[in-house]
């Protein structure tokens, strides 16, 4: 289970990556974050998003229209 949800259904680029970026500010380093977002572009978003900032991407699925990422803060 995540240590923070974030509910970013409903939101276009670039707001899911926006909110995350905030959300994960206040976690401290090795948490998670858990977000829901209903935009397909979000699943390249949050790879790139990792890739870029160091976060660790630890999981990324999806039911229905819902992409669900795990996020872990680094270090």
């Amino acid at each position: 289970m995540a240590d923070q949800t974030l509910d970013a259904k409903g939101l276009n680029c670039p707001l899911p990556i926006l909110r995350a970026k905030k959300a994960l500010a206040g976690l401290k380093p090795g948490n998670t974050l858990e977000i829901l977002a209903t935009d397909p572009g979000s699943v390249k978003d949050f790879q790139a998003f990792c890739r870029t900032t160091g976060n660790e991407l630890v999981e990324s699925t999806t039911e229905g229209n819902v992409f669900r990422f795990i996020l872990r803060r680094a270090q």
